[in-house]
């Protein structure tokens, strides 16, 4: 791979009860363990940082398919869920939901653009095999 750009990000204090930041500032905040996994929930964690990155990140791509269908899709949204949970053996791991809602684009065209995207998105690339990764197409 040639890196076209780097993000850089360090964490501090207690891991998820702990701060993260970017090297340029633009990210700067505290982190909590969230109230189901028994922590306070008054920070923002990882599993929020990631969703907010897969749905932009997505949303791109959905963008990009559209560009090479010469589909337009104005109004379009990209939803993440990332579910942590236990695996066998005690380890944790992570699930994905995405949502892609394409308002007034047929239903086979908007699951053809979701199904492109989900090929060239870096996301879905570095998960591929390693997630599950559901992606559903909404209506509006």
């Amino acid at each position: 791979m040639n890196p076209i750009y780097t993000a850089e990000a360090l964490a501090t204090g207690g891991g998820r009860n702990g701060h993260v930041t970017t090297t340029d500032g633009r990210v700067d905040l505290e982190l909590a363990i969230p109230k189901p996994m028994g922590g306070s929930g008054e920070g923002s964690n990882p599993e929020q940082l990631f969703a907010a990155g897969y749905a932009a990140c997505f949303h791109s791509a959905l963008q990009a398919a559209a560009r090479e269908q010469k589909v337009t899709i104005e109004g379009s949204s990209v939803g993440a869920q990332v579910h942590i949970g236990t695996l066998d053996g005690g380890a944790f791991g992570l699930a994905v939901t995405l949502e892609v809602v394409l308002p007034d684009v047929p239903e086979d065209t908007a699951r053809t653009l979701a199904d492109r995207a989900h090929q060239i998105c870096p996301y879905s690339n570095a998960t591929r095999g390693n997630i599950e990764v559901q992606v559903n197409v909404v209506e509006d």
